[in-house]
């Protein structure tokens, strides 16, 4: 049954939205293993979704793999421009670790990926939002 099923919490995985060069438009988004072990077979897929101006809007869903993110280490899942920071913007991680599958949804709500929000991200050493 599904309640006999142990989903086990995910933690030392981080989501973030990093502005590259302070005062300039250009960003990407990270995903940081903050583990002290690698994570492998590591599927993400990311999506936009809101309301703009009364008007539903979705972004495409794009997938990313990577095959190994090393412990205490980071990837940069794919850019991102501020056109969709008004759109809740979705990232599905999942990946092995010991053998076992884990996954965590990290959302960054409508208007949240503003520089009120900003801190120094570890491993990257660069200002941005952030999700544990």
């Amino acid at each position: 049954m599904i309640k006999d099923i142990v989903f086990p919490e995910v933690e030392g995985i981080a989501v973030a939205v990093v502005q590259e060069i302070e005062g300039l438009d250009e960003y990407n988004v990270y995903l940081i293993n903050l583990k002290n072990t690698d994570i492998k077979n590591v599927l993400i897929t990311s999506t936009g979704y809101g309301v703009i101006n009364d008007e539903h809007k979705k972004t495409s869903t794009l997938r990313h793999f990577f095959e190994e993110i090393k412990q205490q280490d980071f990837m940069t899942i794919e850019p991102i421009t501020k056109e969709v920071f008004g759109l809740s913007n979705e990232y599905w991680v999942s990946f092995t670790l010991n053998d076992q599958l884990l996954d965590k949804k990290f959302v960054f709500l409508a208007e949240t990926i503003v520089e009120s929000n900003f801190v120094n991200v570890p491993i990257i050493n660069k200002r941005g939002v952030l999700i544990k």
